[in-house]
């Protein structure tokens, strides 16, 4: 583990890190939510009223956790729970992890989420649930996922100490790294409830539509209509995370399951950031509906949704490649790959292809363009009276630039004089030709 924990950065960079998110992400995720809801989007607003009234003012406006707060997520989260567990799913391999072993996953992503959306909008449409209620108390659900989600992490980092779930785990001897970083790569509940899958992707993926859904029924009920800037907005989104639950056995061997382990920086993140910073541009739109035109609708709706393809078919490019060890046709030709050779840390040799050709020949993290630009895309039917609804975009670029470094010394540590020859055949790690 503390090999691990370095290559992921060095101590100085982890503790900042810990103390940044510790200390201005929970305050920050009140702050986005006031003045989206309350503030007119207007970050001067907000600071306007902070000067005046310092310390005491902020404290005024951060909603205390309700009972209403705490049942609606209760509810969500048991109820995706149940579905994680009970769907049926074809059975999946993950990949092999650093100490040798191989997670096998359920694939039902993507009937939970048609599941939970038909479900939410069928409690909406026969009068048994109104999801405006959770946009009404939407500080409130904020600021128990923010208390809630520090205690569910400390539950992750005794679990790792007393009751690990496989040999991916352990100390680095450190207490905030074991904590931020995490002590177990795979951790579950028995034998089939993986916690990772259900904190990144059933509760806040999934949060992730329930919330842009929820936005848009807002709207509707303020209004009697809803504006075509957040039709495209939503609709954006939408088909992003199904998407998403569409390639989810793609994503259980990304950085975020296969690497990272399940501490406060991906976990807290994903049950905290993921609802209320990357909705923020539907959050905006309720209270600042713009009409935006058929034709400037249909474009960036058509933009959108290529971005969204292209960086799902980089995914489904290399995980054909993967599947089928090389043997397949990239942009109809035989893939360009180089065959690397690594040691697990149970001293074991292994071998990967690298591909170095299609939309991986590009650059080494070409897929994060389209992404950034899908953001961007659901984001600017918002216009720019406002910079605030575009955090989510900034956000995503340093994260993925970010990330794109974090995997990259990961690989160079990992693959040696194979991933030197990698970075010679695609020199660019992300914007060709540029970076």
């Amino acid at each position: 583990m503390a090999a691990e924990a370095k290559t992921v950065h060095s101590a100085v960079v982890t503790y900042a890190s810990m103390l940044s998110l510790l200390s201005l992400c929970p305050p920050f995720v009140i702050l986005l939510w006031y003045t989206m809801v309350h503030a007119d989007g207007s970050i001067g607003q907000t600071w306007d009223y902070l000067r005046q009234n310092g310390l005491q003012g902020f404290i005024d406006i951060w909603p205390r956790p309700t009972v209403i707060a705490w049942k609606i997520i209760f509810c969500y989260g048991a109820f995706e729970a149940a579905l994680q567990l009970l769907l049926p799913g074809k059975r999946v391999e993950g990949p092999i992890s650093p100490a040798g072993n191989r997670p096998i996953y359920k694939a039902n992503g993507l009937a939970a989420f048609a599941v939970t959306l038909i479900t939410y909008l069928g409690l909406w449409w026969y009068g048994i649930f109104n999801p405006t209620i959770v946009y009404d108390h939407l500080g409130e659900i904020f600021s128990a996922l923010i208390f809630g989600s520090f205690i569910f992490c400390i539950f992750l980092y005794l679990k790792g100490h007393l009751a690990p779930s496989s040999s991916d785990s352990g100390s680095c001897g450190n207490l905030i790294i074991d904590f931020y970083w995490g002590m177990e790569l795979y951790p579950r509940i028995g034998k089939n409830f993986d916690i990772k899958v259900f904190t990144n992707c059933r509760f806040g993926m999934m949060s992730w539509a329930v919330l842009a859904v929820t936005y848009c029924i807002k709207q509707y009920e303020l209004n009697g209509r809803v504006a075509d800037s957040m039709l495209v907005s939503t609709i954006l989104m939408l088909v992003y995370v199904t998407k998403f639950f569409w390639w989810e056995a793609g994503y259980w061997n990304t950085m975020d399951i296969a690497h990272d382990r399940a501490g406060f920086y991906i976990c807290w993140g994903c049950l905290v950031w993921v609802p209320s910073i990357y909705t923020s541009p539907g959050m905006y739109l309720v209270n600042h509906p713009v009409d935006l035109g058929t034709q400037l609708a249909i474009y960036i709706l058509v933009a959108g949704i290529l971005c969204i393809y292209i960086n799902y078919d980089c995914d489904r490019q290399r995980q054909e490649f993967r599947r089928t060890n090389g043997k397949c046709t990239v942009w109809g030709k035989s893939p360009s790959k180089i065959l690397a050779s690594y040691t697990t840390t149970s001293g074991e040799t292994k071998s990967s292809l690298l591909l170095t050709s299609g939309w991986w020949g590009l650059a080494r993290h070409f897929h994060y363009v389209p992404e950034i630009l899908s953001a961007f895309f659901w984001t600017v039917p918002a216009l720019f009276n406002h910079v605030l609804p575009y955090f989510y975009v900034v956000f995503l670029t340093i994260l993925l630039f970010d990330r794109a470094k974090r995997d990259d010394d990961r690989c160079r540590s990992k693959y040696g004089k194979y991933w030197k020859l990698y970075c010679q055949r695609v020199p660019y790690k992300i914007i060709p030709g540029i970076y």
